[in-house]
């Protein structure tokens, strides 16, 4: 019988498929399609301290591989989320990590220090010092200090709440950045948020999206999301959880090869609520292939020149 279960510093996982935030509502959303006991964990859509509108529409674009959002973090504010959505998510049998994202660092410490108050049911917290589609959104995450700065604050408001840090691709070398967030003392990093990109309307001149950029995601940027990975893997500071394009069985065991020791299932949710549930289901058939008896077994064991 193979063993599942994954280490991310203090967070145990039952199995290494989470799904990721922003594409998998509140779960709630997905109770019809999701047998949630063979996740090894949610991560709800993230909140921020109040609540927000979003940008403006058209919020979301098909590619040719994939999708622009652009959706500018719309929720109802972090005190609605641990009212309202916490004690549904505490009755899910997989782990739940939180979501938060803040304007500032003082508020980042602040939405931390407040979901600590109120952790039951909560397994961690991602840390969103990511997102492109809001302003001075990604400012955080390509800055070293002040990622390991905030990562830090955090961890001491939060001693023994699991933190991961969710780092964005749009940085020139992102194992700096991964290294500081290891350096701040977070459990992992999720590597990596959405790219930067657009999409133009030529006959009328206009760019699609309200927002005029938006975060691209989805098979597109599955290649670059596994040299992202792979490269925060060799520095062997801190765990990462993949994401970015995962939507398969071969792309999660590709992932884990590279160094990942848990993957989030994102844009496939959208068209395939099933997905994360059929991977999971897999991935014991996927290890007895390579001889592995556990995921540990397999993780960062690629073979380069």
């Amino acid at each position: 019988m193979s063993d599942l279960s994954v280490q991310l510093g203090r967070l145990t996982l039952r199995n290494p498929v989470l799904v990721a935030s922003g594409t998998f509502g509140y779960a709630r959303e997905m109770a019809p399609f999701v047998d949630f006991a063979k996740l090894g964990g949610v991560v709800p859509k993230t909140v921020t301290q109040s609540p927000r509108a979003g940008n403006r529409p058209p919020r979301t674009v098909e590619t040719a591989s994939g999708m622009l959002n652009a959706i500018g973090l719309d929720n109802d504010g972090l005190e609605h989320f641990l009212t309202h959505h916490v004690p549904y998510l505490r009755t899910l049998p997989t782990a739940i990590v939180g979501n938060i994202a803040g304007k500032s660092e003082d508020e980042f410490v602040a939405m931390a220090a407040r979901v600590h108050q109120s952790r039951e049911g909560l397994a961690a917290l991602e840390l969103n010092l990511s997102c492109p589609n809001v302003s001075g959104g990604t400012d955080f995450a390509i800055d070293p200090e002040l990622t390991r700065r905030i990562v830090r604050r955090c961890r001491d408001t939060c001693p023994d709440l699991p933190l991961i840090a969710k780092l964005t691709p749009n940085v020139t070398d992102i194992t700096v950045i991964a290294r500081a967030a290891a350096d701040g003392g977070a459990d992992a990093v999720s590597a990596v948020n959405t790219f930067v990109g657009m999409a133009i309307d030529w006959r009328r001149r206009k760019p699609i999206l309200g927002n005029v950029t938006g975060g691209l995601s989805g098979p597109a940027i599955k290649p670059l999301a596994l040299r992202a990975v792979w490269r925060i893997a060799q520095l062997k500071a801190v765990p990462v959880i993949a994401v970015g394009g995962i939507a398969t069985l071969d792309d999660v065991m590709e992932f884990l090869i590279a160094g990942a020791s848990a993957v989030q299932v994102g844009t496939a949710n959208f068209y395939d609520p099933t997905a994360s549930v059929r991977i999971a289901d897999g991935l014991p058939a996927a290890l007895a292939e390579l001889g592995a008896s556990s995921v540990r077994e397999v993780v960062g064991t690629l073979k380069t020149p």
